[in-house]
């Protein structure tokens, strides 16, 4: 009952607010057409189907309007400036960051490095780990008046060339270049465009795989279909690079227009070719052949298909095979057979399942394999040691999230770093074969203000709309009055399997310390807890996810965390579906929401560029049962005209190629017409992103905003209009 009066009291102060607004939104005009979908005797309209056509000059006219409407308002902010400076500020503080991508080939060691507040990273190499450092490759200077992004890096096995894939403004699809690293020039050719860019080279560094698609254009639908993995000889003509692993060259594996072919070499395995046919469907579906093949006709053979069940990675040691299955085991089990004769229905169990923490992937060192885990919020580490075939654990210095990375495989020394909601990123070296750690002799701890890791953190379980156990996740100042006055943000996920995993966030650390409650529902379609938390976000399970995240937003209102009205709730990419349904079926919880890069018309995802390939993990209209689950999930379509809808800020990147802009883009324009709360709904568009950037700069100002967004609509004193 308490609940219930506090979102009354909540939504008659909105009702007052819109009749006496003094100050109306004029947002650029947003026509609506006659177009609309009949699926099943059921019709959909779509009145904005016209912003769909991204090449059409009065579609980049409203975009560029609506960005320019955006911006205005949000730089008139006040606390946006001084967030971002603070973040900016931080940055510069800490020790330079060597990336985890990192590779030793020929004696030395390649990997990428950003010194504090520089934009991007750079490519460098030492002779031996402790050599002198040399640059490669500066991603700021190569092409004047742009700043690029390295995308991947794979050195040659002798170390003397080194294939670099680099971006430009967040697109995501590069360009392949080959870098002479004595001479620190490029050789001639390059291959555009690439979204996964290189795979690998092959065993006589003459040669190189690489992920091969016919446009870098992110508003055509054909975008992701019918790509290949093709060879390149180094010295030849592009033109002619070998077809290597397509459904095109090999149409007996039936691979399908919207699967991505990819094909490479391993030295973990090095007398064979292996081919893996991906989409984001989580069952692996992989070939494999002689090694001696690789240069003529491949018989490529079955080495596991989709319904092995076999999820995640699948490691090699020669022609053993070990890979992580959900078959008979929802927390996922690790399973062992050969190359020679790979049986996977009647494979050896090598740890079988557990029952209190799920399998989350898998690595291997020299002599061992590394397995971790989680109870759902922490990481455990244990590993199997090929020899005595003995498990053991790996004690972590502190509890968190890990991440265990290992150079190659010919020692037993790796790097873990571990993370959690109030400890920086930390990186570690361990002996796996004494289980001794030590500070890593390549990244130092970052050093950040106390005051920046002093918080509460709260790890509950709370109730959902079905009954179901909801892991919640609350971070606060300490000493925090808990009187539902507090603002409070909310952000998920809840797609593809991933879990929200404990990490540390500079901008949560900020709110916290002025007053705010951040708060991570872990709903279903993460994998906390195994398979079947997936599965019960999935498709036509979907509504679980969103209604997991207002059960959360209820349950923090209800123990006085905030109150209705105070709670800004966001949501990323697949996220989109989250935030746009969680608004749209229960708007009078949110007193603001930011959809980001997210895709919140899910009926017309299946025909955005990166839609085919999504249609495992949603569905598609082609299906009767589906086409309903989609129109569940699709926000769009659950705009009602007329209604008290919270604050939006709906984001886009321009260069996206996953979540095409028009998909945030419609989703604003109809909140504008439907809104009748009052509050502003605004579209942010970065021009200089795509679905993500790694220029900090960008990032930080992006998210600067969309923050600031929340706290000013959720009634924040420091962040209000000027």
């Amino acid at each position: 009952m308490k609940i219930m009066k506090q979102i009354f009291f909540f939504w008659s102060l909105m009702t007052l607010s819109f009749i006496a607004s003094s100050q109306p939104w004029q947002y650029p005009a947003t026509k609506t057409v006659d177009s609309a979908d009949t699926y099943f005797g059921v019709t959909y309209p779509d009145p904005y189907r016209w912003l769909e056509d991204m090449k059409a000059p009065e579609v980049t006219d409203w975009f560029k309007k609506q960005a320019d409407y955006t911006d205005g308002v949000l730089n008139n902010l006040s606390g946006r400036k001084e967030l971002l400076n603070e973040i900016k500020k931080l940055d510069k503080m800490q020790p330079p960051e060597i990336g985890i991508e990192r590779n030793y080939q020929g004696g030395r060691l390649f990997y990428t490095k950003r010194m504090p507040g520089e934009p991007v990273a750079k490519f460098y190499y030492r002779q031996g780990i402790n050599g002198k450092e040399i640059l490669l490759f500066d991603p700021t200077t190569f092409i004047s008046g742009k700043t690029l992004s390295i995308q991947r890096t794979i050195p040659s096995y002798d170390g003397k060339k080194v294939l670099i894939s680099y971006t430009e403004s967040g697109a995501e699809v590069g360009s392949i270049r080959i870098l002479d690293v004595e001479k620190k020039t490029f050789l001639p050719e390059i291959i555009f465009p690439s979204w996964f860019g290189p795979l690998s080279w092959t065993f006589d560094n003459k040669a190189f795989a690489y992920c091969w698609q016919h446009t870098a254009d992110n508003t055509d639908p054909t975008f992701e279909l019918n790509t290949k993995t093709k060879l390149h000889v180094l010295g030849d003509d592009v033109k002619n690079d070998k077809d290597f692993f397509s459904n095109e060259s090999y149409p007996e594996l039936n691979i399908q227009p919207n699967e991505l072919p990819f094909a490479m070499v391993t030295t973990d395995s090095r007398n064979y070719i292996f081919g893996n046919v991906a989409n984001v469907r989580q069952e692996n579906n992989l070939f494999y052949a002689p090694i001696n093949q690789l240069n003529g006709r491949i018989e490529w053979k079955v080495l596991c298909k989709p319904e092995d069940q076999l999820i995640k990675e699948i490691v090699f040691k020669d022609d053993d095979a070990y890979a992580i299955t959900y078959k008979n085991a929802y927390n996922y089990q690790l399973i062992h057979t050969t190359l020679k004769n790979p049986d996977w229905s009647n494979a050896e169990i090598i740890i079988p399942e557990k029952s209190d923490q799920t399998l989350e992937n898998i690595i291997r060192s020299k002599n061992y394999l590394i397995a971790t885990y989680s109870d759902g919020i922490y990481n455990y580490v244990y590993k199997y040691d090929f020899r005595t075939k003995e498990l053991s654990p790996v004690k972590l210095p502190y509890p968190g999230t890990a991440f265990v990375f290992c150079m190659d495989n010919k020692t037993d020394s790796c790097s873990i770093l571990i993370t959690s909601w109030n400890k920086p990123p930390t990186e570690f070296d361990v002996n796996l074969s004494t289980n001794k750690f030590s500070a890593s002799l390549l990244n130092k701890p970052p050093n950040y203000p106390a005051k920046y890791t002093n918080m509460e953190v709260k790890e509950l379980e709370i109730k959902g709309h079905d009954e179901v156990m909801i892991p919640l996740s609350i971070l606060h100042k300490k000493g925090l009055a808990l009187n539902g006055q507090n603002v409070c943000i909310l952000e998920s996920y809840g797609a593809y399997g991933i879990s929200m995993s404990p990490y540390f966030d500079l901008f949560f650390s900020s709110m916290i310390q002025k007053g705010v409650v951040v708060a991570i529902p872990h709903v279903r379609g993460g994998s906390e807890k195994g398979q079947q938390w997936y599965k019960g976000g999935f498709k036509t399970t979907k509504p679980n996810t969103w209604k997991d995240f207002n059960s959360c937003a209820e349950y923090l209102i209800s123990e006085g965390y905030t109150s209705a009205g105070k709670i800004g709730g966001s949501g990323t990419s697949a996220g989109g579906i989250l935030i746009s349904r969680a608004i749209t079926e229960k708007p009078e919880l949110y007193g603001a929401a930011v959809c980001n890069v997210g895709m919140a018309n899910a009926m017309r995802a299946e025909f955005t560029p990166n839609g085919p390939a999504n249609i495992p993990e949603f569905g598609t209209v082609a299906d009767s049962i589906e086409c309903r689950a989609l129109f569940e999930m699709d926000g769009l379509q659950h705009v009602v005209k007329g209604t008290f809808y919270p604050a939006l800020l709906s984001v886009t990147g321009w260069n996206d190629p996953r979540v095409v802009p028009w998909q945030p883009g419609k989703f604003a324009a109809a909140i504008q017409n439907a809104n009748i709360s009052g509050k502003p709904a605004l579209l942010k568009v970065n021009y200089n992103s795509g679905h993500f950037t790694e220029d900090r700069n960008e990032t930080y100002s992006n998210f600067a905003d969309q923050y600031a967004f929340l706290l000013w609509q959720c009634g924040h004193p420091e962040f209000q209009m000027k």
